[in-house]
């Protein structure tokens, strides 16, 4: 019993944490982030094969980006649920729904280990960089295969490992400043290896396989690349802490000096199928 109330109250920090990084971070997302992504986006869209009149999750929504391609699809008979943990970024989502006018898209409250939805209700789930930071990936995998409908499919994408993927080693390298996060085996690069996840969900009813795709996007300068892609999180360095990152983190992504740079991400793309009977 008490071994069971520390893991919930392990689960309950991790939570918190998250939800606050991506609730200090959803205005950044919504103004540099999302457009870079973009090429994410159309490959998960492109890859998914939506149809009219489908239903679709999309597992992570953001600021709703993925949400607002895949009602454009699935149409007025079809139906778009957007789930996040971040009320910040649900409140971006909703607003660029509002603005395009868009009525077959529903926003929930809600993490990847215990979905807010209903039992094989959707044709499709849709994860766009979203399951590198799920907390318990088992659960998930076995909530994904819960709310699929029997034929349904899955398809996320997460990035590939720091040698391959430069927005993982720039993040990671800054990272190596803070403090270790509440729970292990989050973030950029935790999916380098989808393996483990490709088992996890076939456990729970679902065969998948992984596409790759080498994609980016452009920073002018190393001062607006680091204010992006790790300003918020070493925010709370210590001035010389902060300062020491910066000076690593340019050291290995800026060899030959300041200017303007390519940013080159290997991404792999996790598809997949609910079986006819889950196990």
């Amino acid at each position: 019993m008490e071994e069971r109330r520390m893991e919930e109250e392990r689960d309950r920090q991790a939570l918190a944490w998250q939800t606050g990084v991506w609730d200090r971070i959803s205005n950044l997302y919504w103004h540099e982030i999302d457009r870079r992504f973009a090429p994410v986006v159309e490959n998960v869209i492109t890859r998914a094969g939506l149809a009219p009149g489908q239903r679709a999750l999309d597992l992570g929504t953001g600021t709703g980006t993925v949400a607002e391609r895949a009602a454009s699809i699935v149409g007025s008979n079809g139906q778009v649920i957007g789930v996040d943990i971040s009320r910040e970024m649900l409140s971006l989502a909703g607003q660029r729904v509002a603005a395009r006018g868009l009525q077959n898209i529903t926003f929930r409250e809600g993490r990847a280990e215990a979905l807010p939805a209903e039992d094989a209700d959707f044709d499709t789930v849709l994860a766009s960089l979203s399951l590198m930071y799920v907390i318990d990936r088992p659960a998930a995998a076995r909530e994904i295969a819960r709310v699929l409908r029997p034929g349904g499919h899955l398809v996320g994408a997460a990035w590939a490992g720091p040698d391959q993927c430069d927005i993982v080693r720039f993040q990671q390298t800054a990272g190596s400043f803070a403090p270790p996060p509440p729970v292990p085996g989050v973030g950029p690069g935790a999916m380098a290896d989808p393996g483990p996840f490709l088992e996890q969900l076939a456990a729970a009813g679902i065969q998948a396989r992984v596409e790759t795709e080498t994609l980016g996007f452009d920073f002018d300068d190393f001062a607006s690349a680091w204010d992006v892609l790790a300003g918020v999180t070493t925010a709370q360095l210590a001035p010389d802490r902060r300062e020491e990152a910066k000076r690593a983190v340019q050291a290995a992504m800026y060899p030959n000096g300041d200017g303007p740079r390519h940013f080159r991400n290997v991404t792999q793309f996790i598809i997949g199928e609910r079986q006819a009977t889950l196990r």
